[in-house]
């Protein structure tokens, strides 16, 4: 069996991998799901004092994951959501991982597609530029939209309520507005060239608002290492909240099936 490290998004926490931990370690497989530098506490201790999702940066955060890869026994499997997928991609261009797949994944430097949608979905982030210092979160109408809208307002609220956080104003900003845009190499840069990255695979909603899939294929498209293995499935009908919402064994199957099959 196999060691894998479930890599959290945005405005949630590892809580947000509640269902899958027993899940995968039914199987027999060993499930770390570390939290962002200062996020290790419960989600309404990050509501009540969101300081330290204000301070955080990408740099602490992959070096944070970076040590905890690295003291494990064997090369995990990486499973990443939403920019939990930048964050394996990351990984993965610097050597860890015997295999990653990206759920819904952010899109790491040099990725231009920006469907309506998504734009909708980040406003209320980016409509004020005092939030790029703050943990900026989303009112439950507004996570209903960005990411459980295939969900009844019933059903999308309980999820609010139970899993929803803010996140770093700057990491949204930065990677939604700037980076592409900035000159030299930022800190969501990978090497789409790298020939000795792990295999990869991208898993998109068809109905995801906020990253739609046209990012994901966008993102998987821009890979042409030589004699790497970099694969886009897509599951119509999806929303961002696939790895939570009805069905959501079938993306823990598919995410497993097919990393078990590339790991090196």
């Amino acid at each position: 069996m196999s060691t894998i490290v479930l890599v959290h998004g945005l405005w949630v926490t590892p809580r947000s991998w509640e269902h899958w931990v027993p899940y995968l370690e039914g199987k027999g497989h060993t499930v770390l799901t570390p939290a962002y530098p200062g996020f290790e506490v419960e989600v309404e201790a990050l509501r009540a004092d969101p300081a330290p999702i204000a301070a955080a940066t990408v740099p602490e955060t992959v070096a944070h994951l970076e040590k905890i890869i690295t003291a494990l026994p064997e090369k995990p499997i990486i499973i990443g959501h939403s920019f939990g997928g930048t964050l394996t991609q990351l990984l993965l261009d610097r050597g860890h991982g015997a295999a990653g797949v990206v759920i819904d994944s952010a899109p790491t430097e040099g990725i231009r597609v920006t469907p309506p949608s998504q734009i909708r979905s980040l406003f209320p982030i980016l409509n004020n530029p005092a939030k790029r210092h703050q943990a900026a979160g989303f009112t439950p109408e507004q996570f209903h939209y960005a990411f459980t809208n295939t969900l009844s307002a019933q059903e999308s609220l309980a999820a609010y309520e139970r899993y929803a956080i803010p996140a770093p104003g700057s990491w949204v900003w930065a990677y939604g507005l700037i980076a592409n845009f900035k000159p030299g190499k930022q800190e969501t840069w990978v090497d789409y060239h790298n020939p000795d990255r792990a295999p990869l695979l991208f898993i998109a909603g068809g109905a995801d608002h906020i990253m739609p899939p046209s990012v994901n294929r966008s993102n998987a498209h821009h890979y042409k290492g030589d004699g790497t293995v970099t694969e886009y499935r897509e599951f119509p009908g999806r929303s961002h909240w696939t790895c939570a919402e009805p069905g959501w064994e079938m993306i823990a199957d598919t995410a497993m099936d097919w990393a078990l099959r590339h790991a090196r």
